[in-house]
């Protein structure tokens, strides 16, 4: 049986300054200022071919990069790719090193200044 990814994203996302965890939809998101920053399906989410993934907001052209480069651990998701998110699997060997950067990076893309700079004087 496989672990639950779950704890281990939850950490990530919840060690950024500010985040927080908000149940939508049945399923967690991660929020800076109640804006969303990433998201986690479960296992059973039919929104993700029933595999569980996270999505994430990314930077221009950054969509097109991960999911032509690794089409095998990224994917575009429903309701939301259409404005440049990413979505990962988290059921196969996961880079959680790669995946906390692009974590941060979404998180940059939604925190307010104040905070970024919290960031950058860590």
């Amino acid at each position: 049986m496989r672990k639950n990814p779950l704890p281990r994203l939850r950490k990530l996302c919840l060690s950024l300054p500010e985040a927080h965890e908000v149940e939508a939809w049945g399923h967690p998101t991660f929020r800076v200022r109640n804006k969303i920053f990433a998201t986690y399906a479960p296992a059973g989410d039919p929104h993700c071919n029933g595999r569980p993934a996270t999505c994430f907001k990314a930077g221009p052209g950054e969509q097109a990069v991960l999911v032509g480069q690794a089409s095998d651990r990224f994917f575009v998701p429903p309701y939301v790719g259409s404005r440049g998110w990413v979505a990962a699997w988290l059921d196969d060997p996961v880079d959680w090193d790669e995946l906390a950067g692009l974590l941060l990076r979404s998180y940059r893309l939604i925190a307010p200044k104040r905070l970024l700079a919290l960031l950058d004087e860590e």
